[in-house]
């Protein structure tokens, strides 16, 4: 079942990146593997998927040495500061840099760092974190100082009625990239969209999508 569904994911993202003039070859697909046993991540790796997604730190570092070397992990929930040490050691990318607290964490320890992108609450939304998109510019440059390469920026979207409604928002961080790109130039990723979004988000310029539902179905766990 996770491969067909893995499948259909992938075919759905090829058919909006071919409707923007995109290669699905442009576009990464995390599967977010929150609440989802090993074996169902085996499955999606025995089907060809790579990158996966986790969001709590504890859970990332007991999954991660149970799964094949290449699995490439990104983190993509709110990280505590003193969970870093749980999650850093398996993170390929940090997909939730929202504070300079978190840039001091991610910074300390061993070479290399892992690199990150900046989460932005484009909506002001108090429930949410990530950082307002008047002060990116200013978390991208203590990063940096910090030795952190950043790669993109994040959004969570507020929550709508319809995949369509989440465009403006998708459209206003692309803005914000190409804004932000010619002061820091690593800046070529865009972390958006959902299971219930994702396909609007590759439309927009996504250069990775977060999927877990429409790839396991309801989570095992909490």
């Amino acid at each position: 079942m996770v491969a067909e569904r893995l499948a259909a994911v992938r075919q759905r993202m090829a058919a909006a990146a071919a409707r923007a003039g995109r290669s699905a070859d442009d576009v990464t697909l995390v599967a977010v593997s929150k609440g989802h046993g090993v074996d169902q991540i085996r499955a999606a790796y025995d089907a060809g998927q790579r990158h996966f997604g986790e969001n709590r730190a504890a859970e990332l570092s007991a999954k991660a040495p149970l799964l094949p070397g290449d699995v490439r992990w990104h983190f993509v929930g709110t990280l505590q500061r003193r969970k870093v040490p749980l999650a850093r050691p398996a993170t390929t990318l940090l997909h939730s840099l929202d504070r300079p607290s978190l840039v001091a964490a991610w910074s300390r320890g061993d070479d290399p760092i892992p690199p990150a992108l900046v989460q932005v609450n484009a909506a002001g939304e108090s429930q949410k974190h990530g950082v307002p998109p008047a002060e990116v510019g200013d978390l991208l440059q203590l990063a940096e100082a910090a030795g952190i390469t950043c790669r993109g920026l994040m959004l969570i979207p507020p929550l709508q009625e319809a995949p369509e409604q989440s465009r403006p928002w998708f459209r206003e961080l692309a803005a914000l990239r190409a804004r932000l790109a010619p002061a820091h130039p690593s800046l070529t990723e865009l972390s958006m969209g959902m299971t219930d979004d994702f396909e609007v988000a590759v439309e927009e310029g996504a250069t990775l999508i977060r999927v877990g539902r429409a790839i396991f179905g309801a989570r095992d766990a909490g």
